[in-house]
């Protein structure tokens, strides 16, 4: 089985470092189906291979001609990295507070079909739909909290809504959109990794198996990479738009499967 997740893993990074929804939000729902790894394991697996991929895709994009948007970027990753630290404290909370583990996989999974599906909307009606500009950095750093709570309660380290935020509220087309959510994925999980140092709240898992998904999430940032310039914006959007698929089916099942335990 850990031959798959790490198969898995770099296929998923991938496709996120083309799309910029970072991988893990194909990573952690694949594992909750696949293994029966605690809640806190997964989000913890699946987060540092995502903050190893964006980590390599950032710094491989720093001579492309795509950058990180030079007013917003920098608000919107502060944001995000305050956000992962209050997504990984509701996360804790609600641990302790239920202590079931299957509840805190389903609500996980219940968010994730409702967001991606939102997002899945979007999309198909995006060149309908009048898009906004927001240059305030106060504004770009809230939204980039909104985002970075999510991603880090979630344990998908970023994902489709990072890419309707920064397409809708600051006009962004889908190569702008996927660096500047790897940038804001990045500081997150950073973020997210330090509150559980001092928190002393890393799970058990599985040394070898973390450092093989993060070698394999580098590997799969670099042909990520690769593949991205090579790409117009409507290949990028027809793949962002099939990864969403499989997303709202596979948390769907696991909805469906949390809820049997």
């Amino acid at each position: 089985m850990e031959i798959v997740l790490i198969l898995i893993t770099c296929i998923a990074t991938i496709v996120g470092a083309i799309s910029g929804i970072g991988g893990g939000v194909i990573i952690k729902p694949v594992m909750d189906a696949l293994v029966d790894y605690p809640v806190a394991t997964i989000s913890f697996l699946s987060g540092n291979t995502v903050l190893a991929m964006t980590a390599v895709s950032l710094y491989r994009s720093r001579k492309d001609p795509i950058k990180v948007d030079a007013v917003v970027g920098f608000p919107l990753a502060m944001g995000g990295a305050v956000g992962g630290v209050l997504g990984k404290i509701v996360f804790s909370w609600i641990k302790l507070s239920t202590g079931n583990d299957a509840l805190i996989g389903m609500v996980q999974n219940i968010v994730m079909v409702v967001l991606t599906a939102t997002v899945f909307v979007y999309i198909l009606r995006k060149q309908r739909i009048r898009t906004l500009h927001i240059e305030q950095k106060a504004a770009a750093s809230f939204f980039g909290l909104i985002l970075g709570l999510f991603s880090s309660f979630l344990g998908i380290g970023g994902g489709p809504i990072n890419i309707m935020f920064l397409s809708y509220f600051f006009s962004m087309d889908s190569k702008h959109a996927a660096l500047n959510s790897l940038y804001i994925i990045f500081f997150s999980q950073v973020a997210n990794l330090i509150t559980n140092l001092l928190q002393g709240s890393i799970p058990d898992f599985n040394g070898y198996l973390l450092l093989a998904m993060m070698s394999s999430g580098i590997l799969g940032a670099m042909a990520g990479r690769s593949l991205s310039k090579k790409l117009d914006n409507n290949h990028v959007d027809r793949l962002f738009m099939m990864v969403m698929v499989i997303i709202v089916l596979l948390s769907a099942f696991n909805v469906a499967k949390f809820a049997r335990m």
